[in-house]
């Protein structure tokens, strides 16, 4: 299946297997949605925050086994007295629910995307979809034709800087695209004692940072070369903070050569350990062609011509973000609902950018070059 015919099946309906689906795809003009939260740690206060500050949307239902954490959540959301729940199946059996958030850890994703595809609703799962190649095969089985709208918590791509960048490089500013150097780094390490300390550092339950972190400059990379990875080889482990925290398993810093189905190259690096003063650090992509580079950061094309000039893409400094991207991204999945339109990061470009994420991982853990092929995954995706 060619690129385009990959990314063209899904353009459609996505349903649920397994079960009767209640909502279809497009919701009557004027009629509330009914929004629900598994997770309120950090990153599922960032949504619920973001959903409450849309109209024409009712948060009836949260849902977190710490109990501080729900009743701040509660609180925040008092203007629509939500249920409050500790276990999350009674969010999926809720028939007044049309969508549900689902903003736990990572290990949980596809055990509760899988309920609420099969009851029916319409699906805001944060990144990574999932952490092995078989719970993302059967997570793409059992939604790859659902009726009901889904949206993978990727909010690069709902950045109207990167869309303009980035339709610009598909048009060919830079040439033919042969190769991308990407870069995340970052001066510390992650808050040991934070809210996501008690499992971020064990793989088992994060994917490890490349899959729970990583995954977002994954899938821009994808998204720039419009294909995903054939092959994966690299290093990395646990370089700095070694059985810190205690018992901890994932890595802190790693590099990783991708070459993708259209022959693209990708170089990727990540580390923890970049020192605030050395230049060069944060994150960074860059694009190659025939004729030129692009620079995603300051949107900036830069010509191979000695004498050429660079061109500035979209105006801004350089590490800009476009303002309220995340906001952007919430607002898009409501919008899909209502409208039926799809959204900008659906469950095929969330899947896929799990898998690129988990190829580079299996490639440093079995210190040996992986296929696509070797992780198994069905053959449409």
């Amino acid at each position: 299946m060619s690129t385009c015919d990959r990314r063209d099946f899904l353009t459609g309906s996505l349903a649920a297997s397994g079960g009767a689906v209640r909502s279809a795809r497009g919701q009557a003009a004027g009629e509330a949605v009914n929004a629900a939260f598994i997770g309120t740690g950090g990153r599922g206060t960032y949504l619920l925050k973001g959903t409450l500050a849309l109209p024409g949307v009712k948060v009836v239902a949260l849902c977190d086994i710490k109990p501080d954490r729900l009743d701040r959540a509660a609180s925040l959301a008092a203007r629509d007295s939500p249920q409050t729940y500790a276990e999350w199946r009674r969010i999926i059996e809720r028939q007044d629910v049309n969508a549900v958030f689902i903003a736990t850890p990572c290990d949980l994703h596809v055990e509760m995307a899988l309920a609420a595809l099969r009851a029916g609703k319409h699906i805001y799962c944060e990144k990574p979809v999932g952490i092995t190649p078989e719970s993302i095969n059967e997570l793409w089985r059992a939604g790859r034709n659902a009726r009901t709208v889904w949206q993978t918590g990727l909010g690069m791509r709902s950045s109207q800087r990167n869309q303009t960048v980035i339709a610009r490089i598909h048009q060919g500013i830079a040439g033919k695209v042969i190769m991308v150097k990407a870069q995340r780094t970052a001066g510390d390490d992650l808050d040991h004692q934070g809210s996501s300390a008690d499992w971020f550092f064990n793989a088992k339950r994060s994917g490890d940072v490349i899959v729970e972190m990583a995954v977002h400059n994954l899938d821009l990379c994808n998204w720039i070369i419009d294909s995903r990875p054939e092959r994966a080889a690299g290093f990395g482990g646990t370089l700095l903070w070694v059985d810190d925290p205690p018992g901890r398993t994932n890595m802190d810093g790693y590099t990783l050569s991708y070459e993708y189905a259209n022959g693209v190259k990708l170089s990727f690096t990540q580390v923890f350990f970049h020192p605030a003063s050395m230049p060069g650090g944060g994150s960074a992509t860059l694009v190659y062609g025939t004729q030129g580079g692009v620079d995603l950061s300051s949107a900036t094309f830069y010509p191979r011509e000695p004498k050429g000039s660079p061109l500035k893409l979209v105006e801004g400094e350089r590490g800009e973000r476009t303002p309220g991207r995340q906001d952007t991204h919430i607002a898009g999945f409501f919008e899909a609902i209502r409208a039926g339109a799809k959204t900008t990061a659906d469950l095929r470009v969330g899947c896929t950018a799990a898998l690129t994420s988990i190829l580079g991982r299996e490639a440093i853990y079995r210190k040996k070059m992986m296929t696509w092929a070797d992780l198994g995954v069905e053959r449409d995706l």
